[in-house]
């Protein structure tokens, strides 16, 4: 089993300020857990949507195009017929801020490396400042994250 926030081969985030698809997995298994709210990043297990990333929204804008102009329709699906899924069958992908604010009191700076890697330094409680290092900050962040969720459980 790797250790908790080390790098996997290939592993790199997907959209900018998200974190890797195997680091939201580590965090979810570890017991992180959510509550969507508007503006969260979410993808689905299931194989025909890998890939996708959903975005929680109070409404759905679509603009639609006709002869006397261009109409803004609120709908409340997508392009797709997807009309609901349960929590369960879905993924949180955190954004940079909500690590953060996750990370509480732990939390120590974040600073770009020398060699352009991210680098947060937390304090996992029982242990000394430590440095998590990702090639994109939300890595960083999560790496973090998962150190201090792990110790807490042991």
């Amino acid at each position: 089993m790797p250790t908790p926030g080390a790098p996997r081969p290939g592993a790199t985030a997907h959209n900018a300020g998200m974190i890797s698809l195997w680091l939201a997995q580590d965090l979810d298994r570890a017991g992180v857990r959510w509550r969507p709210r508007a503006g969260d990043r979410f993808t689905l297990r299931s194989a025909e949507v890998v890939g996708e990333v959903f975005t929680v929204a109070d409404m759905v804008v679509e603009a639609r195009e006709y002869p006397t102009g261009t109409l803004l329709a609120f709908n409340g699906t997508t392009e797709w017929a997807l009309d609901s899924v349960q929590l369960d069958q879905a993924l949180w992908l955190p954004r940079e801020d909500q690590l953060r604010e996750l990370l509480g009191p732990a939390f120590r700076s974040l600073a770009r490396s020398t060699t352009g890697e991210y680098q947060v330094l937390a304090e996992v409680p029982g242990q000394p400042e430590r440095l998590f290092s990702a090639e994109a900050a939300a890595d960083a962040y999560a790496s973090a994250l998962l150190a201090l969720v792990t110790a807490a459980r042991r």
